[in-house]
């Protein structure tokens, strides 16, 4: 089973998408909210070589990025991939 992590803001339209398309997906997700818990967004940040925008999405501990950079990898075939590979 993969994991799915996303850190999201409450006020975020690219993170409401996300979660639309990964529940669409039938794909279970945690969401942190990093406006919420300041230790969260600079965890966030390590995570992410210091990207500052929501959502930042984590496949089984391999950052995808945002949601255009989710629906790239989908678009483009390998999103499956990405669900079934552990690192």
């Amino acid at each position: 089973m993969s994991k799915i992590l996303m850190y999201s803001t409450a006020a975020c339209p690219y993170c409401v998408a996300a979660k639309n398309f990964l529940v669409g997906r039938g794909l279970d997700y945690e969401e942190v909210r990093v406006d919420r818990d300041r230790a969260a967004f600079d965890t966030m940040l390590a995570r992410s070589s210091g990207r500052r925008s929501v959502p930042q999405i984590f496949i089984n501990d391999r950052h995808v990025g945002g949601y255009d950079d989710l629906m790239q990898l989908h678009r483009n075939g390998e999103l499956d991939s990405w669900l079934t590979t552990t690192p």
